[in-house]
């Protein structure tokens, strides 16, 4: 081996750089996509933040060690919402961290309109939008 050893990325960075390949949403812009039927809310918080915090209606829960299985389009263990890599996928995690990082993969796997919730569930709670307990 010949040259200098590649400087390990740190997750700020790591984080920086998948949330620049794609344009982030806000609460109300989710919301609104998700009622006109132009975008799929995934909520991958894992199920102890469901019961303390509720859930969105009408988001399906995948957690977040499942999600490229479920919304690979090519994939054997796809859920129906997968119709093709043109579907609107808002990933929904706790605070918007998570869900960045899920959002990049799903970009990987040729989900080009996937991207995520700015603030994740707090957020869209903040925001007065709807929970069900």
């Amino acid at each position: 081996m010949s040259g200098p050893a590649e400087h390990p990325v740190g997750i700020d960075e790591l984080l920086e750089r998948a949330r620049g390949g794609y344009r982030r949403v806000a609460a109300r812009e989710a919301y609104e996509a998700a009622r006109s039927g132009e975008a799929l809310l995934v909520d991958i918080r894992y199920a102890a933040l469901r019961e303390q915090d509720g859930v969105i209606p009408g988001a399906l829960v995948i957690e977040r060690n499942e999600l490229e299985w479920r919304l690979d389009p090519q994939g054997s263990h796809k859920i129906p919402e997968a119709t093709g890599h043109d579907v609107r996928v808002v990933v929904i995690c706790n605070e918007g961290y998570a869900s960045s990082l899920a959002a990049a993969s799903l970009h990987q796997l040729g989900l080009h309109r996937a991207t995520d919730l700015i603030g994740g569930f707090q957020a869209w709670k903040a925001a007065g939008l709807p929970v069900t307990p």
